[in-house]
């Protein structure tokens, strides 16, 4: 396919709707299913783990801190050590595949083996409370203990996450796709993977409402999560599926994969050990600016998500279905606002440039965190009138921050996922993959991690058990990382457009 061809116009409707050239669409259509997929089991794990933990014996909301401290962040470490060392044994192909594989066999066996089986697996509930009575200091550690199962699936459903959806899905796109390609792609397939959060999301609501139909005396919550998990583990072979025919009839194709072409040599993998990848990474400012801005995001929305979270607890009275059902409906509502955003975002940044566009979702997070928590610090005042219309004050906390998840979460799916990643095609491969995997996995981790050890040293300061006596102080930390993630994506900026100039200049030659 010539040059010239490759950068045809389109129509203005065509450039806004679907700037695809046809012959792209063998390339296309199945890096966007299966980014799809990836992000339909991601929702449907992100719902169920928060409903699965929360509702849990001897367990509340606040727990999510702890596991995100002691348990997932731990784990991401681990997994880049482990994935840092394959890359340099295993065929991109074959690792990705036995990631996927082992991931989805995970939750087939969790809905089929180990739910049913948690009154023997699990210590005795009683045991349990008593232990939390005598060990005030120790409640959330002794709930996760008494919980193991379901903190092994809330890490392995965060770990799905950063694993695939930022660090196995992007780095192949990365990794195949050209800078010009990226910025009409890469909208695009956050336009057609968000239809998954509102497949997903509906999928959620109604086996969560299962128990409108069940026998009494049938656990409807352990089949819901039968349902559930016979879903995530078809769209995880569904993926292997993909990854594999693409592999085997498009990056062999020179139109879509540079590497393909018999004139060029293929790079070599580079073969650092994990000690030298780390201490590479950690020299490169570049890397760390793109890590700012992944830690940025996770240590916000976390502590965002933290207070909104026990308000959804509260007002669904901890009923894991009833819980599970909502969340499915607020990912539609996600789903749906991030496609809308999408057709109004996505020609930003051909617009306006790389900074405009990456600067979006920090203000949206700013001025809708903000309305939030103004809210939450004004309950008592603003509860008599909202009774007016007959609405709990719980109820419109859960609804208010709601809506400041769907817009954050709808401009980070649009905005800060195309950008961050756009920001990685004009880097040599070592950073590419190792760079991204211990910014994306690590950093993402570490991000949630850092919001969860900021709650658990506040509610260690204070002496508090519930984290709504700690709304003003949470604010604060917001307000000081917002303003970290404002500074980082000026700096980046910069040296993403030196580096682009670069290699324009390079490819002119």
């Amino acid at each position: 396919m010539s040059q010239s061809a490759d950068t045809a116009q389109f129509s203005k409707i065509r450039a806004a709707l679907w700037p695809i050239h046809n012959y792209e669409l063998k390339k296309f259509l199945p890096m966007g299913f299966m980014m799809f997929f990836i992000l339909f089991n991601y929702t449907m794990m992100r719902d169920t783990k928060d409903s699965l933990l929360a509702s849990a014996p001897n367990s509340s909301s606040e727990i999510f801190n702890f596991v995100k401290f002691f348990v997932v962040l731990p784990a991401a470490i681990l997994f880049v050590v482990l994935y840092t060392k394959l890359t340099n044994i295993l065929s991109r192909v074959s690792l990705f595949n036995w990631i996927v594989g082992v991931f989805s066999g995970f939750f087939m066996l969790f809905g089929y083996v180990i739910y049913p089986l948690i009154g023997s697996l699990h210590p005795d509930v009683a045991t349990v409370q008593a232990l939390q009575d005598a060990n005030p200091a120790l409640h959330y550690p002794l709930a996760m203990w008494g919980n193991w199962s379901f903190v092994l699936f809330y890490t392995m459903s965060e770990l799905w996450g950063s694993v695939m959806i930022s660090l196995l899905f992007w780095q192949f796109a990365n990794e195949i796709t050209r800078t010009k390609e990226a910025k009409r792609y890469y909208a695009m397939f956050g336009l057609i993977a968000n239809f998954a959060l509102i497949a997903s999301g509906w999928t959620v609501n109604v086996f969560s409402d299962i128990k409108k139909t069940l026998p009494a005396g049938e656990d409807p919550w352990a089949m819901t999560l039968k349902f559930l998990m016979a879903f995530i583990f078809v769209a995880g072979m569904i993926v292997i599926f993909i990854n594999t025919w693409m592999e085997k009839n498009v990056l062999t194709d020179p139109r879509f994969y540079d590497a393909a072409e018999p004139k060029k040599k293929k790079k070599e993998k580079p073969k650092l050990s994990i000690g030298e990848s780390f201490k590479y990474l950690l020299s490169s400012p570049y890397i760390g600016f793109i890590a700012i801005l992944v830690l940025s995001y996770g240590m916000s929305i976390n502590l965002i998500e933290v207070i909104w979270k026990k308000q959804i607890k509260v007002n669904f009275a901890g009923d894991a279905n009833d819980i599970n059902a909502f969340m499915g409906t607020f990912s539609m509502f996600t789903g749906i606002a991030t496609i809308f955003l999408i057709l109004f975002t996505k020609g930003i940044v051909r617009r306006f440039g790389w900074f405009t566009a990456a600067i979006i979702t920090p203000a949206i997070l700013a001025v809708t965190g903000g309305l939030f928590f103004f809210f939450i610090l004004n309950k008592d005042s603003l509860g008599p009138m909202f009774s007016n219309f007959g609405i709990t004050v719980t109820f419109a906390a859960v609804i208010i921050g709601m809506v400041q998840n769907v817009l954050t979460k709808g401009t980070k799916y649009s905005l800060f996922d195309p950008t961050k990643e756009m920001s990685y095609i004009p880097l040599d491969q070592e950073l590419k993959t190792k760079g991204k995997a211990a910014v994306d996995v690590i950093g993402g981790r570490l991000g949630k991690a850092g919001g969860s050890a900021a709650t658990i040293l506040l509610l260690t300061i204070t002496a508090q058990t519930d984290i709504m006596a700690l709304v003003a102080p949470i604010l604060g930390v917001v307000i000081l990382v917002v303003l970290a993630w404002f500074w980082a994506v000026g700096r980046l900026s910069k040296l993403y457009n030196a580096l682009i100039e670069e290699q324009e200049a390079n490819e002119a030659k």
